[in-house]
């Protein structure tokens, strides 16, 4: 009977596996290029090509669940996608250009059960839900004897050069989006599932060895990886995991450390006369032997909390002199399982050092080499590491056991920069008019698609039209960043829009929990901070307290912001709340083409069908702003001055108290007068006053006595909000 015992091997493999693949090359054009005319090009690549892998690289084998690059097996030619979008009446269009590539990666060379997570340029692509972050679509061959030809690749190979890959797992993304990675193919890595846990030699062995009976668990791995010869996987694995080989009968038999009911106790050391012969007259020599070989102190791992960053575990106690020994192990694992090992396999390279040579006369058939046995006058427990025949006896070379097991201790894993996943979220749409604001060259209206989601894994969405045959015709994108929308919980009371509202408070809730306001001071305020469209009126907010759930109380008031203080009293419980942040696609509707859409529409990667809002344009980006500090003074005489002050869009600040700049094409003014019954009289005016002659105001007086003065501003294309005034 020939017994061999597995022991440590003085290296390491080189290194985890399991590192990023290279990203694909694909070069940007340097500049942007901009043409005359009214079309500009953004930027786009230059060249469409896709490098590949290198040849004859392995692809390794999984085990359990790991986190592994793949191996570039086939791709085609990146798409090119081109987008117009238009900025309205006498400003240029805007053509930007998106990439997308199909491509399939090999992930192991043995049967996979699925694939988890994936990431790509350290961020998740897909989530634990199977969702994919991103447009594209994803297809999961799991290497089956039984496995088909992916029907992309045989479509543009052909039927008869498309090989099935069957024995191996990999996976198609078809039409994969690459605007989120600087469109160039992004380096990916994979969540690998490749059988349950607890892991054991025998899946190693399983079509390498034939007539093999391996059973050693190994306790506390999720995951492994083998990308090189078996044998040198399981060198790595012997000092954790120590277990006898056994080649006897022609069948190779891999056992942990040999287990027996109980220790074979030996006899007493047979001594001799000679002192040259081993042990003397006591029978047998003791000693420790030096440590010519550093212990593993660190055992390096994949370190499953962390999305299978590499982590470092070391062993607890005095360190020898000189550089621990580390073992960098592919294999994934929890922190404390890691420590533990390491722990355990220092204890045992430790007592190892002590050896003892026993000398007896007599063989128990059972006492062979691996076999635990104890000695008279010695204490703890022994293995029997080789025998040797003497003149006078059997010489036992034996090596100490550790007294106990390691229990661990506790163990960090440290802090890892791990990916979010959050679950896919349905778009949410509003969609408003907004007043005009200045920076144009002429009033137009301003329609705002203002999208969010429910949670930080929406990523934007498309915006489409609604002309009402039937069709959607897109637009534009939202952009990834959520708009901040919500609704009021209850009506906010009218207050005036020249003061400071300080009382009044309207509680909004959000869209989404995860979504914030923020105060802001008084210069803040001035130079447009906090805006929002609550209901019809613009409204800003000074102070914003969180009130738990995406609830937000908000006081601090300006109201009637933007010449919308014909609107502060008109608010309603469940009206529509929306931050005027910036977000959101802002629409010119004379760039659409002819016609107004009856809606907009959004759809994202989690939507399963477009969600709809409708348009209502009133013109308020055409119509000019109220006056304002309307009077009406009686005049020596009986005669009366009617006047008021000028307000142009955009010109928000009153600088030296000089003349507001005009904002329409010529200066004019609709002055009315009259009752409950409708205007007894009108004027056209040229100027901010209107001056009555005794008779003309005693006439109004006996007519209407309670009668008001109407003025509105004449625009360009409409007239403004009434201001009103009443009589002296």
């Amino acid at each position: 009977m020939a017994t061999l015992i597995l022991s440590a091997i003085g290296f390491a493999i080189g290194g985890p596996i399991g590192g990023s693949i290279g990203a694909f090359a694909g070069r940007q054009i340097d500049s942007a290029i901009f043409g005359g005319g009214k079309t500009r090009e953004g930027p786009r690549l230059n060249e469409l090509s896709v490098s590949t892998s290198s040849y004859g690289l392995a692809v390794p084998r999984h085990f359990g669940a790991m986190r592994a690059a793949g191996q570039i097996i086939w791709a085609t030619d990146l798409v090119e996608h081109r987008d117009k979008q238009g900025n309205g009446k006498g400003k240029p269009s805007i053509v930007t250009y998106s990439y997308s590539a199909s491509f399939a990666v090999a992930l192991s060379s043995r049967p996979i059960t699925g694939v988890g997570r994936i990431w790509a340029d350290g961020k998740l692509l897909r989530g634990a839900a199977g969702d994919l972050k991103t447009g594209g679509s994803l297809r999961i061959h799991t290497g089956e004897g039984d496995q088909a030809p992916d029907p992309l690749i045989a479509a543009a190979e052909g039927t008869a050069l498309c090989p099935a890959y069957r024995g191996l797992a990999y996976v198609v993304f078809e039409d994969l989006q690459l605007g989120d990675f600087g469109n160039r193919i992004p380096a990916l890595s994979f969540e690998i599932f490749a059988g349950e846990a607890p892991l054991n030699i025998s899946d190693l062995l399983d079509g390498v060895v034939s007539d093999c009976d391996a059973d050693v668990p190994l306790g506390g791995l999720a995951g492994l990886s083998c990308e090189g010869p078996v044998g040198e996987l399981l060198a790595a694995l012997d000092p954790l995991f120590p277990a006898d080989c056994d080649a006897c009968d022609a069948q190779l038999v891999i056992r942990p450390d040999r287990v027996q009911p109980a220790a074979i106790p030996l006899p007493e050391a047979a001594t001799s006369d000679s002192r040259e012969d081993f042990g003397g007259n006591a029978g047998y020599a003791r000693k420790r032997g030096p440590a010519d070989d550093q212990p593993i102190g660190v055992l390096r791992y994949y370190d499953v909390a962390r999305d299978y960053q590499p982590g470092a575990q070391r062993a607890a106690g005095r360190p020898l002199p000189g550089q621990p020994r580390a073992l960098d192990l592919p294999a994934a694992m929890e922190a404390g399982a890691a420590r533990l090992l390491v722990q355990q396999s220092a204890a045992r390279a430790g007592w190892a050092r002590q050896t003892v040579s026993w000398r007896v006369t007599e063989l128990d058939p059972q006492v062979r080499p691996g076999a635990v046995v104890t000695l008279p006058g010695h204490p703890g427990k022994w293995r029997v590491r080789d025998w040797e025949w003497r003149a006078q006896g059997i010489e036992l070379t034996l090596i100490r056991l550790a007294a106990s097991r390691s229990t661990g201790a506790p163990a960090d894993p440290g802090r890892g920069a791990t990916a979010a996943d959050y679950p896919a979220a349905p778009s949410t749409l509003v969609a408003c008019e907004l007043p005009w604001d200045g920076n144009s060259a002429t009033p137009v209206p301003l329609l705002l698609a203002a999208v969010s989601g429910a949670n930080a894994g929406w990523n934007g969405a498309s915006v489409l039209g609604d002309w009402g045959e039937g069709a959607l015709e897109p637009i534009g994108a939202s952009g990834r960043a959520r708009a901040v929308l919500g609704t009021a919980e209850e009506a906010l009371p009218p207050a005036s829009p020249l003061l400071f509202d300080r009382h009044r408070t309207v509680v909004v809730q959000l869209a989404a929990p995860d979504l914030g306001l923020s105060g802001a001071t008084m210069r803040q305020l001035a130079q447009g901070a906090n805006r929002a469209l609550l209901g019809e009126e613009i409204i800003q907010f000074s102070r914003a307290e969180p009130l738990g759930e995406g609830r937000w109380s908000l006081s601090g008031l300006w109201r009637g912001r933007g010449g919308t203080e014909q609107a502060v009293g008109s608010h309603i419980s469940g009206e529509p709340f929306l931050l005027l942040d910036g977000t959101g696609l802002l629409v010119d509707p004379a760039g659409l083409g002819p016609g107004t859409p009856l809606a907009l529409a959004a759809i994202g990667l989690a939507d399963d069908v477009p969600v709809a809002a409708p348009v209502l344009l009133r013109g308020i980006g055409e119509r000019p702003l109220a006056p304002v500090h309307g009077r009406a003074v009686a005049l020596p005489g009986g005669g009366l001055l009617v006047s008021w002050t000028r307000r142009a869009r955009g010109a928000w600040d009153w600088p030296n108290e000089a003349d507001t700049p005009l904002g329409e094409s010529s200066e004019g003014y609709l002055v009315s007068f009259g009752g409950p019954d409708g205007a007894l009289a009108s004027w056209e005016q040229s100027g901010p006053a209107l001056t009555l002659s005794p008779a003309e105001a005693s006439a109004l007086v006996v007519a209407a006595p309670a009668g008001r003065f109407a003025i509105r501003q004449r625009g360009t294309r409409a007239l403004s909000e009434p201001l009103l005034i009443d009589l002296p």
